[in-house]
């Protein structure tokens, strides 16, 4: 294994685990948004940047990024993470707003199915 190569699965291994934080805080955690789902969310965020910079960059990791894809779950992953820190401050406040940690959820939720299914 190449270093590129281990560095690309070390950022698939973030990705794959702020994906965890934010599906398990939304599981564990409802009403509220958990601290856990927003630093999921944007652990997804730049992991996942990280991610599709590194296959179109590198030829010998050998992938060939779908931008359109990509796209599509980059919209998505901001959403999330945009519910997770708004729900996240209304929580501080006092507030409890299930739609936004349902919204958060679910929305993360949809994204593991684009990114699985869509081929």
């Amino acid at each position: 294994m190449s270093v590129s190569e281990f560095l690309y699965n070390l950022v698939v291994v973030t990705h794959l685990l702020g994906m965890a934080a934010v599906v398990g805080g939304y599981v564990a955690g409802q009403p509220k948004v958990s601290e856990l789902m927003v630093w999921g969310a944007r652990a997804q965020i730049i992991s996942g940047l990280v991610l599709a910079g590194m296959a179109s960059a590198i030829d010998s990791l050998g992938k060939d990024p779908d931008n359109a894809k990509l796209a599509v779950k980059l919209v998505i992953a901001v959403l999330v993470a945009a519910f997770a820190e708004m729900g996240r401050a209304d929580a501080k406040r006092g507030k409890d707003i299930p739609w936004m940690t349902h919204a958060a959820g679910g929305a993360a939720i949809v994204n593991v199915l684009v990114a699985v299914l869509w081929t």
